[in-house]
């Protein structure tokens, strides 16, 4: 599906997102604070316990963080991040992240990430913000 909204910063930081695009993460709508992308649940992806290895799902969020917090013009980085894993992940579920800025003040910014399978919330993941210095 192509994205809709603002194509700035983060739909060509995602153009060249190699890591999201091994993945088959998918841009479903990007604009200025927000990002929704998704992802199926693949075989390389499940864990010893016939479960979804927990980083493909911070990728995810992770990834909807970034397309929401690089506006366009801008160069912005992870500064801290942290996870709540609420429900098992398994093949074939289908994962949407949606990321929405909380705040943004200076070059710092909180985002919010919900990762879910239909309406069942598997994951909750916030995510702080730093802009790079201008070069």
């Amino acid at each position: 599906m192509e994205a809709t909204g603002h194509t700035g910063g983060a739909a060509a930081m995602l153009a060249t997102d190699q890591a999201s695009a091994a993945l088959g993460i998918e841009a479903v709508e990007l604009s200025s604070g927000r990002a929704v992308l998704r992802m199926t649940v693949t075989e390389p992806m499940i864990n010893g316990h016939g479960i979804a290895h927990g980083g493909y799902v911070f990728l995810l969020a992770d990834s909807a963080f970034a397309c929401a917090c690089n506006y366009p013009g801008s160069a912005t980085v992870a500064a801290h991040a942290e996870i709540d894993f609420l429900a098992p992940v398994r093949l074939g579920d289908l994962l949407v992240a949606e990321a929405v800025e909380r705040v943004r003040q200076g070059r710092s910014g909180i985002y919010d990430i919900t990762v879910r399978r239909d309406n069942e919330v598997v994951a909750e993941f916030r995510g702080r913000s730093r802009t790079l210095r201008a070069r």
